[in-house]
Order: structure tokens, then C-alpha cells, then sequence
């Protein structure tokens, strides 16, 4: 069987694209080809309420009961603690498409290195430096990859993706589409966060039946 091409619609910035994580690196190591489109949550630098900030933690602490994902204290205690923090995904996707275009195939890598700067590290992603330095560490080059940060049409792929979700009524993310022979259907997924194994068979069962399909 054909292996199908697996697309990820996500934000860097998404609690729930973090409880995805294992599943999509599961995917991957499988040899599943992976589109990634970054949908833009936080449309601009936003700093968030005290109320929005507590359910944020709840969602996190419900995220690592079901998944085992860490959230490190400089996260809990720091960047999620902090009025002034700011969150802002248009940096993040830019990143994941300057390392995409400069190295294919680490959009993936990228996306994970954001994200546990993020949950883990505690770091601002929406910092420029900051996504160098995890650059560097994929060893990519300076100079190119900041370059792209302001060059690539960031916002053009973030109106795409939307305008994907729209055309297919698509809710959130993270959301996850099989194309096969042209078409996509919807993976659900909701139901196996703490299963990568599960999630790999359910992209080879959905390829070979088929289900609910819509054109792109």
C-alpha cells in the first residue's frame, strides 16, 4: 500500500498541536510525508488574561496527564505566569517555513524545537534571536535563515491555510487530513493523544477505506 501524504494543520503556539507532537513524530518515522500549514491562533502580538491564562494551564496539566508531554517550570512558572508575556504565532510559522526552505524536511524538526522551547525551556519564541538560536542548533545558517524570517510570504500561507480549513469546515487545530489520489479526508485523532502507534495504523486503515473526502 501507497503510503498516504499526511497534512497538518497546526500553530506552533497551540497547546493541543504540543499533545500531537508524538503522534505526528510517530507518523514521521514511519516514513508518512508530512505538509505542514500553519494557521495563525495568536493573529498578533497579544498578551493574555489572567482568566484565559488559568485555562490555559488547565488545558496544559490535562495535556500531560493524557500525553506524559512536559511543561517545565520556567513555562508554568514564567512565560505562562507573566502578563506581559507575548504571544504572537506569525514569527513561529515563519521560522518552520525559512527552515523548510533551507533545509527540506526540517519544518518538522523545527516546529518541535519551538515547542519545546517554548512548554520546556520557557523561552520567547516570538523573538528573532530566539529562533536563530534554534536554527543554529538544527544547524542551519544564520545569516539565510534570518533572511527568510522577513522575506518568505508568511502571511499569504497562513491565509491559505484558513482558507483550507474554511473550504472544508475544518474547527481547529491541531486538524489532520490523509490525501490520496487527489483527495483529502479528515484523520480523527482526537482519541489517541497518548497512542503514536495507534495514530500511525489509523493514517494506513483511513488510506486504505477511504472516508468522508473533500476537494482541496
Amino acid at each position: 500500500m501507497t503510503m498516504p501524504i499526511l497534512h497538518y494543520v497546526h500553530d506552533p503556539l497551540c497547546g493541543w498541536c504540543y499533545a500531537a507532537e508524538p503522534l505526528v513524530q510517530a507518523a514521521a518515522s514511519a516514513g508518512v510525508p508530512i505538509v505542514m500549514h500553519g494557521g495563525g491562533l495568536w493573529d498578533a502580538p497579544s498578551h493574555v488574561a489572567a482568566e484565559k491564562r488559568h485555562m490555559m494551564r488547565e488545558s496544559d496539566g490535562r495535556i500531560a496527564r493524557l500525553t506524559g508531554q512536559p511543561f517545565g517550570p520556567a513555562y508554568l512558572d514564567g512565560l505562562l505566569s507573566a502578563p506581559g508575556t507575548v504571544w504572537h504565532s506569525r514569527p513561529t510559522i515563519a521560522a518552520i517555513l525559512s527552515a523548510e526552505r533551507l533545509e527540506p524536511g526540517l519544518a518538522l524538526p523545527m516546529m518541535a524545537a519551538i515547542q519545546h522551547a517554548h512548554y520546556v525551556a520557557g523561552r520567547a519564541v516570538v523573538s528573532g534571536d530566539v529562533l536563530a538560536d534554534l536554527a543554529a542548533g538544527l544547524g542551519l545558517p544564520a545569516g539565510p535563515f534570518a533572511a527568510l524570517l522577513h522575506e518568505l510570504p508568511v502571511d499569504r500561507h497562513i491565509e491559505e491555510t484558513r482558507g483550507l480549513m474554511r473550504r472544508l469546515g475544518l474547527g481547529g487545530f491541531p486538524t489532520f487530513l490523509i490525501q490520496r489520489s487527489g483527495e483529502l479526508s479528515r484523520l480523527p485523532h482526537e482519541h489517541l493523544y497518548g497512542r503514536p502507534d495507534d495514530f500511525v495504523a489509523a493514517i494506513e486503515e483511513g488510506a486504505s477505506q477511504g472516508g468522508a473526502r473533500a476537494t482541496a
